[in-house]
């Protein structure tokens, strides 16, 4: 049997929208690799995206995997809402696009490309040791941002 892939994450935002970041956590036997970045302006839900995102790409085998995180956002999206959006052309129940599209469409490709992902959502600062330490990372990223959230500057530009 294959072992599984453990990944933890979260994201964090000051402000919302406003400088964020995110943190990633892969756990495989023993071996623990954590990724993290910040963003000059972006928002929390995206950077709870990234988060898995990242952590899902960096696994280049088709692999068994949990991820593990603490936003019932991308959480609820991923076990209930994506099939119904994508049935619909990325438009939600009222007619309008599912936001941070771009993002939902880069992570429905991720997960194609494994052998199964089960969803485990994990109630923040509930002493789950990567889980704080994914909020912490991120929190930190996000007083010292690097980076700019593309996807979402010019969904600011466009909308204007």
């Amino acid at each position: 049997m294959k072992k599984i892939i453990n990944i933890f994450s979260d994201g964090s935002c000051l402000g919302n929208p406003g400088p964020g970041g995110y943190c990633t956590i892969i756990k495989y036997k023993k071996k623990k690799k954590i990724f993290s970045s910040g963003f000059f302006f972006t928002t929390n839900n995206r950077m709870e995206l990234m988060s898995v995102i990242i952590g899902i790409k960096k696994i280049k085998i088709a692999s068994k995997i949990i991820i593990n995180t603490d936003s019932k956002y991308v959480n609820y999206g991923v076990t209930k809402w994506m099939k119904i959006w994508i049935k619909n052309n990325w438009l939600k129940k009222n007619n309008k696009k599912v936001k941070n599209i771009d993002l939902w469409k880069k992570l429905n490709k991720l997960i194609k490309k494994h052998i199964k992902i089960n969803w485990n959502w994990v109630k923040s600062h509930s002493g789950q040791l990567e889980n704080e330490l994914c909020d912490l990372r991120a929190k930190k990223e996000a007083k010292n941002p690097k980076k700019i959230d593309k996807g979402y500057i010019l969904k600011k530009f466009k909308n204007k």
